[in-house]
């Protein structure tokens, strides 16, 4: 192993009072540490890390060190260093994979425990292991962790066209396998992957580079991370052709045409949201597009129509359009508790029950969120506008819009009140 590669800060050996020591290290088994790393584990007396870096460490550390494992809940084992510190204990040592502050056991001790004087020694990470082992220029990396983490940061990159993603997997949710074959089902087969397992262990290491076909049927040793390396992407689409999307068995004009859709997604100002909600999605026309223009954003979509699962999900994978979370159900009767709240959301329909279906989106909707509508009548438009006027929006665009031979669209937004 080679020394820690540089130090995060400086520290007083003489001054010590409630310190965390953070060491970086990989799998080999007789780890070759800094002559200051050497003096630090020499001098403590209460160390830490998981079952794997005990395995490792246990013949360097002094006669009498006690040993905090790290389990979930993290919660515990933070509560443990407490109460060390609280019996006098000046100091702890905590060994870690690879560099500490990258998706690292010093980036949650930074935040959890933020009275406590944290150093960091680092070593290569598994990412930068990685692209060593394989000689890869990796200055244009796009890391992504998955290690407890959702599919969100994973799904962004590819939706925005990331040449070079390095991805940190874990052993159940986040396979390489189940990566791969998310990949292939939502249409992003132009990647490869290069797989590292066991990355700084002498015996069990292997890396390969496969296809994502060949890593879709892969059994993977972990701990294991992966890099995927596009070698041409094509353009993100801007404005879907409505041809291009299924449609409800009988009726092809019932979506939202894209002209229609493109100015409502403007209207909805989604660079600066975080949460969508799609009432009445129907073909996911709208839910599909602004996810693929806006990925950064959560989009939930509903439909009442059981017809439109299978809509959503062919339309959803047949443009790449991953990670939506759509609903089947009467909006009205919905428990939507569980859901992250929205600051915007488009009503696409409201199945004669206009009242009801704003005043439940005023209930969930963030103070100064907005409502888009697209009017199909003057008689929906007024509807929608007293309606919304009696919950307490506020009125904010009315813009009228005709597309050929269709009958013109009144497109609506009103803001819910800030308190």
């Amino acid at each position: 192993m080679l020394p820690s590669c540089a130090r995060a800060a400086t520290f007083n050996f003489a001054t010590r009072m409630k310190q965390i020591f953070v060491i970086g290290m990989s799998d080999i088994s007789q780890p070759e540490f800094s002559l200051e790393v050497r003096r630090l584990v020499a001098s403590g007396s209460v160390f830490s890390g998981g079952k794997r870096h005990r395995e490792i460490v246990q013949s360097l550390l002094p006669d009498g060190a006690r040993w905090v494992d790290i389990t979930v809940p993290l919660s515990d084992v933070f509560n443990t260093y407490r109460k060390f510190f609280s019996e006098g204990v000046e100091s702890i040592i905590v060994f870690a994979s690879g560099d500490p502050l990258f998706y690292g056991m010093a980036s949650t001790l930074r935040r959890e425990m933020a009275d406590v004087n944290l150093h960091t020694f680092p070593y290569f990470h598994s990412l930068q292991l990685l692209a060593h082992r394989l000689s890869l220029p990796y200055q244009g990396l796009r890391p992504v962790s998955l290690t407890g983490r959702p599919w969100q940061e994973f799904d962004r990159a590819l939706i925005e066209r990331s040449a070079l993603i390095g991805v940190l997997t874990d052993s159940r949710l986040h396979t390489p396998s189940l990566i791969a074959q998310r990949m292939l089902d939502y249409g992003y087969s132009s990647y490869r992957m290069h797989l590292g397992e066991r990355l700084g262990n002498e015996t069990l290491e292997r890396v390969r580079s496969l296809s994502l076909s060949e890593a879709a049927a892969l059994d993977a040793q972990s701990p294991n991370c992966l890099i995927l390396e596009a070698d041409a992407l094509p353009p993100r689409p801007f404005g879907i052709p409505d041809d291009a999307f299924l449609t409800l068995e009988g009726r092809p004009g019932m979506i939202t045409k894209m002209p229609i859709r493109l100015l409502s997604l403007q209207a909805m100002e989604l660079s600066a949201r975080r949460v969508l909600w799609d009432v009445g999605f129907c073909t996911g026309s709208v839910s599909i597009e602004a996810r693929l223009l806006f990925p950064h954003l959560a989009v939930v979509a509903f439909e009442v129509r059981e017809e439109g699962r299978q809509l959503m999900e062919q339309n959803a994978h047949r443009h790449g359009a991953l990670g939506i979370t759509s609903i089947i159900g009467n909006f009205l009767d919905l428990d939507c508790h569980s859901l992250p709240r929205p600051d915007v959301a488009f009503l696409g329909g409201y199945g004669g029950r206009m009242a009801e279906v704003l005043s439940k989106l005023r209930q969930f909707l963030l103070p100064g969120g907005t409502v888009v509508f697209n009017a199909v009548s003057p008689e929906s438009e007024q509807l929608f506008l007293s309606c919304a006027s009696a919950l307490g929006f506020k009125p904010e665009l009315s813009r009228h819009v005709a597309i050929d031979q269709y009958h013109p669209i009144t497109i609506l937004k009103c803001t819910c009140p800030s308190s």
